[in-house]
């Protein structure tokens, strides 16, 4: 994935939200589920297809306190990787 590309959640996607900000998005068409933290959960509420993965990158990391120098990569590995198994797919424009 560039980092120009607008990556959209799938909408069959199930977020689950658990009271520790935590979250599970489970795709009822595959039977997979992936566990991620608030950071993650920030980031799927923001995928619509509008942003590019670069501004997605900004708006988080600039919304949590304390984010690491890896921020950037580690964003982009987990868009990447939703997008490897069908939780996110991209908007064409």
């Amino acid at each position: 994935m560039k980092m120009t590309d607008r990556p959209i959640a799938n909408p069959s996607v199930v977020l689950r939200e658990e009271f520790d900000d935590w979250a599970v998005l489970f795709n009822p068409d595959t039977a997979d589920a992936v566990g991620t933290n608030p950071v993650g959960v920030a980031l799927w509420k923001k995928m619509d297809g509008t942003q590019t993965v670069d501004h997605l990158v900004s708006e988080i990391t600039g919304s949590f306190a304390d984010i690491p120098d890896t921020a950037p990569a580690e964003i982009t590995a987990f868009v990447n990787r939703l997008a490897q198994t069908g939780f996110v797919g991209l908007e064409w424009k």
